[in-house]
């Protein structure tokens, strides 16, 4: 057993959540599953198939609180000197975590660690690894001008890293996916819990921003490989989970840059990120409704 306390967060994952709880429980001393008012049977399955495991632990929200403050509260329950948070639509390999922990351990001022997210057929998804995405690093990915990159890195340089290539060893980075991240408890208790202001998206990034702030490393471990069937819990709900993306950059942008851009182009920053939001909800609702003439076909 591992001294580790997983922390889950459920909202209709399905049966992902009880395939996540297998591969955690009988790895790690501590399995809290928080459930966001769920409304289909993915907790109930795992209640049942897992009933009488006193390493599992499931609290019940009567609400969506959202990603972040339900984090906080698996937090409240965690008594082990690690805590992993992991999304339900990932699998824990044991040579994973293994390998995570040994790299946390290794470094005095290493915070928090991430692995290589992959989807089911191996290929490398983006997140896993990245920059922070300043206002101008997402202007530059938004209009393409990351492809000058090769002629001026510093200036065009794209902050999704798992386009370059895979580096041999563990890496400092400044950003890695909330959908795995091992945590000491020392850096959580000077850094402090995941800001609620976020309901979905972004608080991974603001927890970065803030664990480097204090000083702490991030490092993203290339052989600790984690498989994540990424969006399974969201796509029923697209415009929902674009809104909260949105809002949620926008706030990420006013909190830590508002004093390093001007005010005018950080307005026009915003401006570009709810003109995204807008371009997306009506591509979604233009294929809903394409979908739907189609089946009365």
């Amino acid at each position: 057993m591992h001294p580790v306390s997983v922390i889950i967060v459920n909202y209709n994952a399905g049966p992902l959540l009880a395939a996540c709880v297998e591969t955690c429980l009988g790895k790690v001393a501590q399995v809290i599953v928080v459930d966001n008012a769920s409304s289909d049977t993915s907790l109930a399955a795992v209640e049942s198939r897992f009933a009488g495991n006193d390493s599992l632990k499931i609290v019940r929200s009567r609400r969506n609180l959202g990603f972040a403050r339900a984090c906080n509260i698996g937090i409240g329950y965690c008594d082990q000197p690690f805590l992993l948070f992991f999304n339900p639509d990932c699998e824990l390999q044991e040579t994973a975590l293994n390998r995570l922990l040994a790299v946390l351990q290794a470094d005095a001022r290493a915070g928090m660690v991430g692995g290589l997210l992959v989807d089911a057929d191996g290929r490398e998804q983006g997140g896993g690894r990245r920059a922070i995405p300043t206002p101008w690093r997402s202007f530059v990915r938004a209009f393409g001008l990351s492809r000058l990159s090769h002629r001026w890195p510093k200036l065009f340089f794209d902050f999704h890293l798992h386009k370059q290539a895979l580096p041999t060893e563990p890496t400092e980075v400044e950003a890695i996916s909330g959908a795995c991240m091992l945590v000491k408890r020392p850096a959580l208790q000077e850094v402090g819990p995941w800001d609620k202001r976020y309901f979905l998206h972004c608080e991974d990034l603001d927890w970065c921003m803030r664990f480097r702030q204090q000083g702490w490393k991030i490092l993203f471990v290339p052989d600790a490989v984690v498989v994540h069937h990424k969006g399974a819990c969201s796509r029923r709900r697209p415009i929902f989970v674009e809104w909260h993306k949105h809002r949620g950059m926008v706030h990420f942008y006013r909190k830590f840059f508002r004093d390093h851009y001007p005010g005018g182009l950080l307005m026009l920053v915003v401006a570009g990120v709810w003109l995204r939001f807008s371009a997306l909800a009506v591509y979604h609702v233009g294929a809903r409704l394409g979908g739907r003439l189609l089946g009365r076909r």
